[in-house]
């Protein structure tokens, strides 16, 4: 499993001859610039909730590369009457797609489309394949939902938050790191804008302290599972 960071919460993730792609808020942010959304390859788009920086180039990719939509109900249904295929789920359900075994969990946040429509409830994705586990929390702040999540499958890898403000911070993220019982983390959603920026050196040492190895990957940077 390969994943690579594309700015903010956006990630690509290449399992096999499978790409999928999360959250794509591309190219309206600067940080991104050298990320061609052209160029991108998608089988399937998750999307976390419909705020504008998760879901702004959802339709562009979807429309030239064919990819199905997967997210809560109210998003594929906003995408379907778009003409776009999509895949309904909403939380603690799960699917066996060909990739692997997709769960939707919890996520405590907002969820609203850019002109305010209801986006339905926020949401993460656990997913579950032969190459190992991975939760992507989506836009959060930490819950005690996160603890359940080890009572059902190992987590090898956890993509969290931690750019305060609009989700959790560096000290509840790893708090949470603790609760999914998960070492290896990849932070997203820092950074892009003035009130979620963050000192890295300080955020890592924070999850140095408490024994877990933050990753904080450049724009277009790849780490492999």
């Amino acid at each position: 499993m390969k994943i690579t960071y594309l700015g903010h919460a956006a990630l690509a993730i290449e399992l096999g001859d499978t790409h999928i792609i999360v959250d794509p808020f591309i190219s309206p942010n600067e940080l991104a610039k050298d990320i061609n959304i052209n160029e991108l390859k998608a089988d399937y788009i998750l999307i976390t909730h419909a705020h504008q920086d998760h879901i702004v180039d959802v339709e562009a990719i979807a429309k030239n590369t064919g990819a199905k939509i997967v997210s809560n109900f109210e998003i594929v249904t906003h995408y379907g009457n778009l003409g776009l295929e999509g895949h309904p789920m909403n939380h603690g359900g799960s699917w066996q797609f060909d990739f692997g075994r997709l769960t939707y969990t919890n996520a405590i946040h907002t969820s609203s489309f850019p002109d305010g429509s209801y986006g339905g409830q926020p949401g993460g994705f656990i997913l579950e394949t032969s190459e190992g586990n991975l939760y992507i929390a989506g836009d959060t702040a930490l819950t005690m939902d996160m603890k359940l999540i080890p009572m059902q499958c190992k987590i090898d890898l956890a993509v969290l938050p931690i750019g305060d403000n609009f989700t959790m911070g560096i000290e509840s993220a790893v708090i949470a790191a603790d609760f999914i019982e998960c070492k290896n983390i990849i932070g997203y959603h820092y950074d892009t804008f003035g009130y979620i920026i963050i000192d890295h050196d300080d955020a890592q040492a924070a999850f140095s302290k408490a024994g877990k190895d933050l990753t904080l990957l450049p724009i277009g940077d790849s780490l492999t599972l």
